[in-house]
């Protein structure tokens, strides 16, 4: 029986503690992170070269032993291995030249061909699976069809995933074309972190909330359940962690619906609604809010304690609602983790 902590919670273990990593643990919040970064050059360089990646991937692990390491990379790498350029603008954020027409996915390269340009995000992983603890778990991920599509049409992030919803709603064929590109690139993608050592994947869907009705259950179910059942057959001892961020009701069911072993919950949901609706069917991951990192005192005690208490009935991985922010404190991570831990 595995000894790592995340693997036990996600395979349905109630322990007295809960297990602990944070979304975007590895960031701009840590001095050693910007100094890291500094010396790459570049994010995209940074994600590209094994090496530093695989420092800044460990970097939370030596300073705060969480019980996990998330890969560092970026959900846009995968189009970019699909063949549109991909950027980022100082202070602004990514952006990808835009996919919209049949012309222009025609134009993309074979879902095969992706390693090609994702080789160096594979090295990444054989590297952390040397180097890190043996009881921390190496987690892998990708973007889910639909964010990566709103990305892919829009060509930037946007707050209301207009361009996407357009398209969906006015050329639904093409739509759905790449939809199906995208599911088919990122089951390969996420094969080829398992092969290369990643130990759980992870899905983050991060528009989903945006998507209602049908739209969700055809655009944030039918995809990550393909996905996942692709996984499931070709490595069948892998678990899978969905992220459809923002989904409200759309959380329930969520599990049994996709396959997946555990399921991650934003700070929008309360804890005890997520464990009466979700926690059910499995392992929930989740769901501090990630301004507590900042603020940081009290409140982020009373707060963490009350996650922990919420979830402590069934398996739980505790972590943010969403990702760490980068004017969070390092000290408040710290104070969260001894709350967590002093929590049994």
């Amino acid at each position: 029986m595995t000894e790592k902590k995340i693997l036990r919670a996600i395979g349905g273990e109630v322990l007295p503690t809960p297990p602990i990593w944070m979304m975007r643990q590895a960031g701009r919040y840590l001095p050693e992170y910007r100094a890291t970064r500094a010396r790459a050059g570049d994010f995209l360089s940074l994600c590209y070269t094994p090496d530093l990646a695989a420092e800044v991937t460990l970097q939370p692990i030596r300073r705060y032993g969480f019980d996990a390491a998330i890969l560092f990379a970026d959900i846009l790498l995968l189009p970019q291995a699909l063949g549109p350029k991909l950027w980022f603008e100082t202070g602004e954020g990514p952006r990808l030249e835009p996919t919209t027409t049949l012309d222009q996915l025609r134009a993309l390269k074979p879902v095969g061909a992706i390693h090609e340009t994702l080789g160096p995000v594979y090295e990444t992983l054989r590297i952390l699976g040397r180097e890190l603890p043996r009881d921390t778990t190496l987690i892998g991920f990708a973007g889910a069809p639909w964010t990566v599509a709103t990305y892919m049409i829009a060509g930037r992030g946007s707050p209301d995933q207009a361009a996407a919803h357009r398209l969906k709603d006015e050329e639904r064929a093409t739509f759905v074309a790449l939809i199906d590109i995208i599911t088919e690139a990122t089951i390969h993608y996420l094969s080829a972190q398992i092969e290369a050592g990643a130990e759980v994947v992870k899905l983050f869907d991060s528009w989903a909330g945006s998507l209602k009705g049908t739209d969700f259950t055809d655009f944030a179910v039918r995809p990550t359940a393909r996905i996942i059942a692709a996984l499931k057959a070709r490595h069948p001892g892998t678990p899978v962690i969905a992220f459809p961020r923002e989904a409200g009701p759309g959380y329930i069911g969520f599990a049994r619906a996709t396959g997946a072993d555990c399921v991650a919950i934003d700070n929008s949901v309360s804890p005890e609604w997520a464990a009466e609706h979700v926690q059910p069917d499995g392992c929930v991951q989740g769901n501090l809010a990630p301004e507590h990192m900042v603020t940081g005192g009290q409140a982020l005690i009373e707060a963490t304690r009350h996650v922990v208490r919420a979830f402590a009935n069934g398996p739980h991985i505790f972590n943010l609602g969403h990702g760490i922010t980068p004017d969070a404190n390092p000290d408040h991570v710290q104070l969260m983790i001894d709350t967590v831990r002093a929590s049994a």
